[in-house]
């Protein structure tokens, strides 16, 4: 394994990477600094927390023109949460101002990302639509950006963003160097990838067994009526440090968070109809540890990287293996162990079918005695295990 220093990265940025704990790259930040740094196109296909985010920041900020003031790259992100992060990222490696970035994505008031893009911005990090937006506007210009990154090009295309992707593209500098990174690379992904790079380097960073190597998954069978309280058995049970709770849709989540609130459990909810800035609030705050739970739809599957997780629970069956991956991943990051549960209902045979096939196991089952009308403060029945569980639960 190379060094940061190895792949020619500034000792300053070494440092101040070593202040967050980060000593040595992750394998797709070592295969793709030294392609980025020489200004190839290239495509990244990495599972989610395997670092791909510092894998293009980092030769980006290396390549930086410091004194010129104009629109160097532009970063595209599915979600306003990935955006966020990215620009974190960017603040954590710039406490002495050096760069000058901007996230811009819908919520926020366009005019002040107007009177801040006039004070001369390097790094873009945005959603497509506000992009669009701000190019009809004439408030910003692309034409002569030196790269383009387009992160989670997967969930681009899964939340249908590939025409306002596709509209863009024209209105950026012909010659760029463009780096295009996914967790997953389906013929659809690869479709748009090829079509916006030139003659790329491909990348694929076989991660994913080692993910879920550290993440003890297990699964409960039930019935939907029942199970909320089977979810707060398996809460008081495991008592995590924080946890996921990952629904289906926004009006599951609502419902849920009510009732999870009324029996005394510490969480918020997060879904796309919750104004941005509170959704800010509530994930800065659960950055933070202020409260145990956060319940959520998918939109907070991907892009979130936080740490102290140590539990996911997927109360509704997730669509697709990708989205239970990613749902899982958000726990058992940088070698630490987490644990996930599942709740299955009988409608759901043919989605958990394809889920162990993917991933080439079979969850390990947990049973839990029958129980009717349980509010979740009161005693509850004891859980039956089929193997004992070793939990990384700390308390609250």
């Amino acid at each position: 394994m190379k060094t940061f220093n190895e792949l020619n990265i500034n000792k300053e940025l070494i440092e101040k990477l070593k202040k967050q704990g980060i000593k040595n790259p992750t394998p797709i930040q070592e295969e793709s600094i030294p392609y980025i740094k020489n200004k190839k196109d290239l495509i990244g296909e990495a599972q989610t927390g395997t670092g791909k985010t510092l894998a293009f920041l980092l030769p980006i900020l290396e390549n930086l023109e410091k004194n010129n003031k104009m629109i160097q790259t532009l970063i595209l992100t599915p979600t306003r949460e990935l955006a966020i992060q990215i620009s974190e990222v960017i603040e954590s490696l710039n406490k002495d101002n050096h760069y000058k970035y901007l996230t811009i994505y819908g919520g926020k008031d366009i005019s002040n990302q107007i009177e801040d893009l006039k004070q001369g911005i390097q790094i873009i990090i945005g959603t497509p639509g506000r992009i669009l937006d701000h190019i009809k506007r004439k408030t910003i210009d692309l034409s002569k950006i030196k790269t383009l990154v387009l992160d989670e090009a997967d969930q681009m295309i899964f939340l249908g963003f590939k025409n306002e992707v596709e509209e863009i593209i024209p209105k950026l500098a012909k010659k760029r160097q463009t780096l295009c990174f996914s967790a997953t690379m389906d013929s659809s992904v690869k479709k748009l990838a090829y079509k916006i790079t030139n003659n790329p380097i491909s990348i694929k960073i076989e991660s994913e067994e080692k993910i879920l190597d550290n993440i003890n998954q297990f699964l409960i069978k039930t019935i939907d009526r029942q199970k909320r309280d089977m979810l707060c058995q398996i809460l008081n049970k495991t008592n995590p440090f924080m946890g996921i709770i990952f629904c289906r849709t926004k009006v599951r989540v609502d419902a849920l968070e009510k009732v999870l609130s009324e029996r005394g459990y510490s969480c918020q909810k997060i879904h796309s109809d919750i104004i941005q800035s509170k959704r800010e609030k509530i994930i800065k705050a659960f950055k933070n540890a202020e409260f145990q739970y956060l319940v959520a739809t998918d939109v907070a599957s991907r892009g979130l990287d936080i740490n102290g997780v140590t539990h996911v629970y997927n109360f509704d069956i997730p669509e697709n293996v990708e989205t239970y991956i990613h749902r899982i991943g958000r726990t058992g990051r940088a070698g630490e162990k987490g644990e996930t549960y599942m709740f299955v209902d009988p409608k759901d045979t043919v989605q958990l079918q394809e889920i162990e096939k993917e991933i080439k196991m079979e969850i390990p089952r947990l049973e839990l005695e029958h129980i009717s009308n349980t509010e979740c403060n009161y005693e509850l029945p004891k859980l039956k295990y089929n193997k004992k569980i070793k939990t990384t639960s700390k308390k609250k």
